[in-house]
């Protein structure tokens, strides 16, 4: 990187930053080779507290800072070795000194491994043991990339202003102050924000201790915190508004959001106050700050950042409008709040040792938070939804040869955001679950509790968890959970699942249940070997009944493994499902199941579309959501496998969703449930990408009445998506008024629910022309950085314009993006709807000079997808029984 020696004071909106880097002085000294490529800092310096001085310069986009860093010298040492990256640093402020000694070890050769974001500090002489201080003067930039310390961007009565805001998870605290910049390295932080505009907020993890006002400028210092790892700290500058009020106990909570939408945090702030009250009872622990601030960003890459006191969020996971937002925004909103909140016990409280174990802290986040849901809404049936959203994505991915075990060997900072995916929070959560499941609730609960006292402000690892559980609940827990945390996939019960050809070699502990005709009594085993035969004939029931003739293995889908049933005992589970007999989590795990076995050319399309059949008087949400996910990929793959038979496709899952489509109606109903609203959205968005013309043409009118007058009762919040997605059915390059009339309603909006409506609605379209207009949209600077993967939810048609927009544009969407999660979102989403071996081969050609660390587990996983769906589209255009099959589903289509 160049050499950051100036700054611009100048406005800096859409102007791109000179890269930085490690030193202002010229001798930049080249570090001794020791240090270069280790996976960790050395432990011979050891940071305990930092006193760090920070100078934002919101018009110019630029900060500066000082830090002086406590350091606890523990082995005989010239140096000390620290995190830095994108700083200038000046080596004339660095220096170290000793308190029982009025000696300064200065000034020492400074150098930078730029690769590794490593800043080495040569002294002359061998530091004394002990305590020390270490100061170092700094110099950045607020970035645009929505890490480390960066500026958003905000109107305020039509000027356009600059907010100053951190995000340091997963490695980016280095790129603010130089850091011990991993979680083990915990320590007390006390910050002080210098000459900040007097009219601005100015946040950071602790309350303010005092402040300096000199008129214009005003200096903030704030109460020492606990100690915590770096990526915890937080610091946000701007103009807000906020709602605030107290717990039980006396934590003052406040929402902070633009000015003008104070009430729009509202719900959050409920359910912050119940949510706090909860997990205080559940980990028998109290919430450990006096404080805690929850701001809506508009920038921001992730969907929220759990930073210790002061809890970071994109708006739309923050905020809720009364008239405009959705029932499935509101669960959305809920489910973010309760997640992060419990990082403030599981993961600040007690933090990881190391990224390896970062589902400690995202798996058991993401569970928590339904734990929390479940209490606030019980009305909501949320642990009806955990399969649906946790387990069933967590078991897609793992079905990957290019997935990896949860517990995944972390050797460099560039390889962490990898692994922030579906397998540490998803798979992570349903594992949790699982072992819930075994050991029981209140067993589970106790040794949270005694886990999180036990390693209160301290580092844990995966096995002090299993040492805790398997101590409090006397099971061998470590041994059953090791199969897996350690390893990758999961078992078809006595083999390990896999979508590609490979037979797997995996084998596990498996804790399950089963029960026969009813849930009256079930059953439950630990199976240990590779197979294992039980004999059931004293459970099954004397009745003839063919209702009560099923047995269903893994009840309510608790267990992460799939279940493959013979011919026999499917067809009673078919008869069941039709009969009602069956709960809505096990009528949804069967249906999960039977997709992937198809993918995986296990069951033939004929099957799971006459199984498929069983479900056309449904009218459970999570079940038809997760039959809405499985016709989108049934449409593509039978795209490229049987063109000709698309309409008879269209026709049967069209059959098999206007049941509920008639039951729910496009209007709300008084007393309906939130289930049922988030439902009438989903149904009716299916039916117009299906094609369906009365839900088109439906869907065309109310949108006509919501362009005349905004608050129309004729378009409710939960249906608009339905309404932009049948709009743009109809739009082509010589009808644009539909997409012209998105356009405006997405400009003159301040709602980010709204513009991500829009958004995800815009290439739906069948026109391969307006789909190129609408990614080249995204990229437009009206829309903001974070919201563009939105517009990546391209129809069919639109896969190879996809492509080669990705292709022509690469070079900026890296520029914009760099590494990291919305990186690998572009390439996810556009690559893998992919289904022919040759374009792996276009795919790998292009990728070949631009591959990155962040994207490279990504792009493996989307290309297995592509040979998955390639190999797919082979047995689909061999199924012999496919044309009678869906002519029989689909009659009245000719």
């Amino acid at each position: 990187m160049n050499l950051l020696k100036s700054f611009c004071a100048c406005s800096c909106f859409g102007k791109k930053e000179s890269p930085s880097s490690s030193t202002s002085h010229d001798r930049l000294s080249e570090p001794t080779s020791d240090f270069k490529g280790q996976p960790r800092l050395p432990r011979f310096a050891v940071p305990k507290r930092y006193d760090i001085q920070l100078k934002p310069d919101l018009a110019a986009c630029k900060f500066g800072g000082n830090v002086a860093i406590d350091v606890d010298i523990v082995a005989d040492t010239r140096f000390i070795v620290l995190n830095a990256a994108q700083l200038s640093i000046d080596s004339g402020s660095v220096s170290f000194s000793h308190p029982n000694s009025n000696k300064v070890f200065g000034t020492p050769k400074v150098g930078m491994v730029e690769a590794d974001e490593i800043l080495v500090l040569e002294f002359a002489e061998t530091l004394p043991i002990g305590m020390g201080v270490l100061t170092v003067g700094f110099e950045g930039v607020l970035n645009d990339k929505m890490k480390g310390f960066y500026r958003s961007t905000y109107d305020h009565y039509g000027e356009k202003k600059n907010m100053a805001v951190t995000q340091f998870e997963p490695a980016y605290a280095r790129q603010c102050f130089p850091c011990w910049d991993e979680p083990a390295f915990k320590a007390k932080f006390k910050i002080t924000l210098l000459d900040v505009p007097s009219e601005l907020v100015a946040l950071s993890n602790m309350p303010v201790e005092g402040e300096l006002n000199t008129g214009t400028l005003k200096t903030v210092y704030y109460e020492e915190s606990p100690v915590m790892s770096a990526y915890l700290v937080a610091v946000v500058i701007g103009l807000f508004d906020y709602i605030e009020d107290h717990t039980s106990d006396g934590i003052k909570v406040r929402v902070y959001s633009q000015v003008g939408k104070a009430n729009q945090g509202k719900f959050a702030l409920n359910v912050a106050l119940q949510t706090l009250g909860f997990y205080k009872d559940y980990f028998q622990m109290p919430y450990s700050l006096p404080k805690l601030d929850m701001v809506a960003i508009p920038d921001f890459a992730a969907g929220a950042m759990e930073n210790y006191g002061l809890v970071t969020y994109r708006e739309t996971a923050l905020l809720l409008d009364d008239l405009h937002s959705a029932a499935a925004n509101k669960q959305r909103v809920a489910t973010v709040v309760a997640h992060e909140l419990a990082h403030q016990w599981f993961g600040n409280l007690v933090t990881m040792e190391w990224w390896t174990d970062l589902w400690l802290n995202e798996g058991f986040a993401t569970w928590m938070s339904y734990m929390a849901k479940d209490k606030l809404f019980p009305e909501w049936k949320i642990w009806t939804q955990f399969f649906d959203h946790e387990t069933s994505e967590g078991l897609r991915l793992d079905g990957l040869e290019e997935s990896h075990p949860i517990e995944v060997e972390v050797n460099h900072a560039s390889e962490i955001d990898e692994i922030f995916d579906t397998i540490s929070y998803r798979k992570g959560a349903s594992i949790i679950q699982m072992l819930k499941g075994y050991v029981g609730g209140p067993c589970f609960q106790n040794s949270l509790a005694t886990y999180i006292k036990r390693y209160e402000l301290s580092n844990a690892k995966t096995d002090d968890l299993w040492a805790v559980l398997k101590e409090v609940c006397n099971e061998p827990v470590d041994k059953i959970m090791d199969s897996w945390t350690k390893q990758k996939g999961y078992p078809v019960l006595s083999s390990q699942f896999l979508y590609g050809n490979s037979d797997g070699r995996g084998q596990w502990i498996i804790p399950i249940t089963y029960c026969c005709g009813d849930y009256d009594s079930s059953k439950s085993f630990l199976m240990e070997k590779k197979s294992e035969t039980h004999d059931i004939k004293d459970f099954i029931s004397d009745n003839i009944d063919p209702a009560r003739s099923w047995i269903k293995l893994n009840v309510e889908q608790v267990g992460f493994f799939r279940v493959k049933y013979d011919d026999g005992m499917a067809a009673k589970l078919r008869y069941a499902i039709e009969n009602k007999c069956l709960s809505v989590t096990d009528r949804l795990g069967i249906l999960d199941d039977s997709f992937a076995f198809c993918m995986a050319r296990q069951m033939s399309l004929t099957s799971l579309l006459t199984f498929m059949a069983a479900y056309k008087e449904e009218l459970e949400h999570t079940v038809l959501s997760n039959l809405i996910k499985i016709t989108d990929k049934v449409i593509r793959i039978v795209a490229d496998a049987r063109p000709e038979l698309m309409n008879y496709i269209k026709q049967f899952f069209i059959i098999l969703f206007l049941h509920s489509a008639a039951n729910l109606g496009w209007d709300p109903k008084q007393g309906e449930s939130h289930l049922d609203a988030m439902s009438r959205g989903d149904i009716f968005t299916a039916l117009a990408m299906l094609g369906h013309e009365e839900t088109i043409n439906e869907a065309i009118s109310r949108f006509n009445a919501f362009l005349d007058e905004r608050n129309t009762p004729l378009l409710h919040p939960d249906v608009r998506k339905a309404a932009y997605v049948a709009v743009m059915q109809k739009v082509t390059s010589s009808n644009k008024a539909g997409f012209e009339s998105l356009l405006r309603i997405y400009k003159e909006t301040d709602l980010s629910q709204e513009k991500i409506r829009v958004l995800g609605s815009l290439a739906s379209c069948p026109d391969e022309d307006m789909i190129q207009e609408a990614l080249n949209f995204a990229l437009s600077s009206e829309v903001r950085k974070q919201d563009a993967v939105f517009a990546l939810a391209v129809s069919k048609e639109g896969r190879e314009v996809a492509w080669k927009w990705l292709r022509d544009n690469w070079d900026d969407i890296w520029k914009i993006y760099g590494s990291g999660y919305l990186l690998t979102r572009f390439v996810g989403s556009i690559v893998s709807p992919f289904a022919s071996s040759e374009k792996v081969k276009e795919i790998g050609k292009f990728f070949a000079n631009r591959r990155n660390g962040s994207i490279e587990r990504t792009l493996k996983q989307s290309i297995e997808q592509v040979l998955i769906n390639a190999r797919w589209v082979q047995s689909i255009e061999k199924d012999k029984d496919l044309a009678n099959t869906v002519k029989k589903l689909a009659p009245n289509k000719s």
